[in-house]
């Protein structure tokens, strides 16, 4: 156990938090990086482009676990993206492919709470276009270095219990486990237990420095693969595996 600050009675109590302030709720300004680029969605210019590049993926096992989807029309997508896409919170973005300046997937912060410094990751689609390559792994740096950059302490990622790659990539990107909520929710008629994961403020200085390693371009060969594994780099830093 972490030592505690005690109170007059003497009871432990938590330690001071005396110089942070609530941030601000996030911004849609672009997130640029070195494979990809995030923008706010816009419908009108992304949801053709994102629904043709999830058609990739013929047996539609990416969306098991999200709470709508698959789409077998554009139109049912379009109005689904309409529904849901469009507030502050969530607050979604399309990732784009850097080289390409097309939309390849989609991610969105969400359960904003300035007042206490949370926000979480979520809402994520990526489709075959940007599965298991650099354009992932650094839309995620992106989002939560901006989140860690406007003075939020605790950066959150939720995920079915069962949702083993979900639980992978989590870890992966410097997630530590902290727990299961049991039946949390019921999505698409299936009870769900949720897996719970998070980076904290004071992880982010090392963590930023191990992604920042990893995106350089001295970590991938000719044939743009990886010299060495992001969660051999990540392992050590995580406060709990699970």
């Amino acid at each position: 156990m972490h030592n505690q600050d005690l109170n007059h009675l003497p009871q432990p109590v938590g330690s001071l938090v005396s110089s942070w302030k609530p941030p601000a709720p996030p911004g849609c300004e672009p997130m640029p990086g070195l494979f990809c680029r995030l923008e706010p969605l816009d419908p009108e210019r992304h949801a053709r482009a994102l629904f043709e590049a999830n058609a990739e993926e013929a047996d539609g096992r990416s969306w098991t676990y999200l709470p709508y989807g698959p789409f077998e029309s554009f139109e049912n997508y379009r109005a689904w993206m309409g529904q849901t896409c469009g507030g502050s919170d969530p607050l979604f973005f399309t990732i784009q492919d850097g080289a390409r300046a097309v939309p390849v997937g989609l991610a969105s912060y969400l359960r904003i709470d300035p007042q206490a410094g949370s926000i979480e990751v979520g809402h994520l689609k990526f489709s075959p276009q940007m599965q298991r390559t650099p354009i992932a792994t650094e839309a995620m740096f992106l989002m939560m270095q901006r989140a860690f950059a406007l003075g939020y302490r605790r950066y959150e990622w939720k995920c079915h219990s069962l949702n083993a790659p979900s639980r992978t990539a989590a870890q992966r990107l410097g997630f530590s486990f902290e727990g299961i909520f049991r039946q949390a929710a019921v999505v698409k008629g299936r009870s769900r237990d949720t897996a719970w994961y998070s980076v904290i403020d004071q992880e982010w200085p090392r963590l930023r420095a191990v992604f920042e390693q990893w995106l350089s371009p001295d970590n991938f060969d000719a044939q743009g693969k990886q010299r060495r594994a992001l969660s051999d780099l990540t392992r050590p830093l995580l406060h709990r595996q699970g």
